[in-house]
C-alpha cells in the first residue's frame, strides 16, 4: 500500500467547500502511475487492463449519483465508438455495488473498477479525497506509451468534466 505523503488543500470542492486530496498531481507528459484495483469479480485490474489501447481513466465518487452516471456512460459509449480506446471507471464503490451498475447499465463493454481496498489509483493519480474517503472527479487519458496526454482534475466534485477535451485528446492520440 501507498503511503500517503502529499496533501493539497483547495485543489477542488465538495458542494462548494474546499477539501483536500490525498496523493501527487499528475501531469502532462509524465508516465501515467501503475495502480491496482478489483473487478467487478473481484480480479485485480491495473494499467494495462486495455494493452495497446488510448486508455481514459474517469475517476468518479460513486456510480451510484446522477453525475458519475453520466460520465460513466459518456466516456465507456464514446471509447465504444472508436477502435483503440478503452475507457475505466474507478470509484470506492464495492465491485458488489459496480456489477450491479452495470447490469442496469443498459452497456457492453463497460469496464469499472473498485478502489476500495487501498485506494492504489486513488492515491497514485493524488485524487483521494481525505475528508470522505471518495474519489475527486477527474479524468486521465494515457497513450499507448504509458504517458499521460491529458489530465484534469474537476474543480466541484459534483459538476461535469469536460468531456469533448478529454475526447479530442483520445482521439488525436489514436491518430498520432
Amino acid at each position: 500500500m501507498m503511503t500517503i505523503d502529499v496533501m493539497r488543500d483547495g485543489v477542488v470542492t465538495f458542494r462548494g467547500r474546499p477539501v483536500t486530496l490525498t496523493g501527487g498531481e499528475v501531469k502532462v507528459g509524465g508516465p501515467a502511475p501503475e495502480f491496482t484495483v478489483l473487478g467487478s469479480d473481484f480480479s485485480p485490474l491495473g494499467l494495462n487492463f486495455a494493452p495497446g489501447a488510448v486508455r481514459i481513466l474517469s475517476a468518479v465518487p460513486s456510480l451510484d449519483t446522477e453525475v458519475c452516471d453520466q460520465q460513466t456512460r459518456r466516456f465507456h459509449e464514446e471509447a465504444a465508438a472508436l477502435d483503440g480506446v478503452a475507457a475505466l471507471a474507478v470509484s470506492v464503490d464495492l465491485p458488489f455495488a459496480q456489477a450491479r451498475w452495470c447490469g442496469a447499465s443498459g452497456l457492453d463493454r463497460v469496464w469499472t473498477a473498485s478502489d476500495h481496498r487501498d485506494l492504489s489509483f486513488g492515491l497514485a493519480y493524488g485524487v483521494v479525497v481525505a475528508q470522505l474517503r471518495l474519489l475527486a472527479r477527474a479524468v486521465f487519458v494515457v497513450d499507448p506509451a504509458d504517458q499521460l496526454v491529458h489530465v484534469e482534475y474537476v474543480a466541484e466534485i459534483g459538476a461535469h468534466p469536460d468531456y469533448e477535451q478529454a475526447l479530442a485528446v483520445a482521439r488525436s492520440t489514436l491518430n498520432r
